[in-house]
């Protein structure tokens, strides 16, 4: 494992790429995938495509462009979005469904970032010529702002039935879904089989330097093309990002349960010291929030004290700190933060 001056915990976008996936780039087959003839790039689509039982996929630059390209596929300008209020596309990504798709938000609240079957029905407005018109549901998982927390299969199912109820199409940002796959030990179609389509990410945990892939049927990714293209993602020798993409779907995907461990550790370790607060049952993944208490210590002076000490955090909330397990921290990168983190404290 490559080790680092610096203990980085601010994300796990900060991963760098395995050896193996540099020497994958340099000898990648290149072609023009905007004319769809670069090999790599065909050939990452279709792995991807499989391992999640769907029909076709689209690689993308970014996260952010691919939920923008997914809702200008699945919706019409003036549609209703419903997303849980704390999602990463109405926080992150600068009001892109409004100022680009022309979208209308209909945020949710949720206990811990999953969708009620009851509160979702309730909260579909029948049609009405005052309304904009619904047309899809947004998931996210695993759930950023929630801590990484995991919707379920289960709960999955139950979103569906009512899309299908609804004649609505359901959508996943499933950013960091092969960690939820992997929490609960369960192959990762168990997840996107109750969805029309989704994104996952290749540059977080499985560690790829950039992109992000769109799956779903073969007319959705033929329009999503289109879409990209719009949004200047078209890319010409794009297999140098297919290249470590297949590499990280072969062979990173299991490594994941060592970031969860490392969270799970350095979260009952925070959990002991004074002026933190934790809610262990939503330490499910590879993100620990916690609240620092601001009469022992302000969070930005929290934070800036690790800094001295090569740890890096980042701030979520007022006085909510988030630190993200990943490739490149290792069980001594824990230790060493909960000790520092307590001498800071005391």
């Amino acid at each position: 494992m490559r080790k680092q001056a610096t203990i980085d915990l601010r994300s796990d976008t900060v991963t760098l790429p395995t050896q193996e996936m540099i020497e994958a780039i340099t000898t990648a087959k290149l072609g023009d995938d905007v004319y769809a003839e670069d090999p790599t790039v065909r050939e990452f689509e279709e792995l991807a495509a499989r391992k999640f039982g769907k029909q076709a996929a689209l690689l993308v630059p970014s996260g952010t462009q691919a939920n923008l390209i997914s809702l200008m596929t699945n919706c019409k300008r003036g549609d209703l979005v419903f997303l849980e209020a704390q999602s990463h596309i109405y926080w992150y990504e600068v009001g892109g469904l409004s100022a680009i798709a022309g979208l209308f938000p209909w945020l949710i609240e949720t206990e811990n970032g999953a969708f009620g079957y009851e509160q979702l029905e309730n909260a579909i407005r029948p049609k009405n010529i005052h309304f904009p018109e619904a047309s899809i549901i947004c998931v996210e998982n695993t759930h950023n702002r929630h801590g990484g927390t995991i919707v379920t299969p289960s709960q999955l199912e139950a979103i569906s039935q009512v899309a299908k109820n609804n004649s609505l199409k359901l959508y996943m940002d499933g950013a960091r879904i092969f960690n939820a796959a992997i929490a609960l030990d369960c192959d990762v179609q168990a997840l996107s089989r109750h969805v029309d389509n989704l994104m996952f990410s290749l540059s977080k945990g499985l560690c790829c330097p950039i992109g992000s892939v769109l799956v779903g049927s073969t007319s959705f990714v033929e329009k999503a093309r289109k879409t990209r293209k719009i949004l200047g993602g078209g890319m010409r020798q794009a297999g140098v990002i297919a290249a470590p993409g297949i590499v990280a779907l072969e062979k990173m995907i299991p490594r994941l349960k060592e970031d969860h461990n490392n969270a799970k550790n350095l979260a009952e370790g925070l959990a002991t010291l004074r002026g933190i607060h934790i809610n262990l049952s939503l330490v499910q993944t590879n993100i620990v929030t916690f609240d620092v208490d601001p009469s022992i210590i302000d969070d930005e002076e929290f934070i800036s004290k690790l800094a001295k000490q090569s740890i890096l955090a980042a701030l979520q909330d007022k006085n909510k700190i988030r630190m993200v397990t990943h490739y490149g921290i290792s069980k001594e990168n824990i230790e060493a933060t909960i000790a520092v983190a307590g001498k800071i404290l005391s």
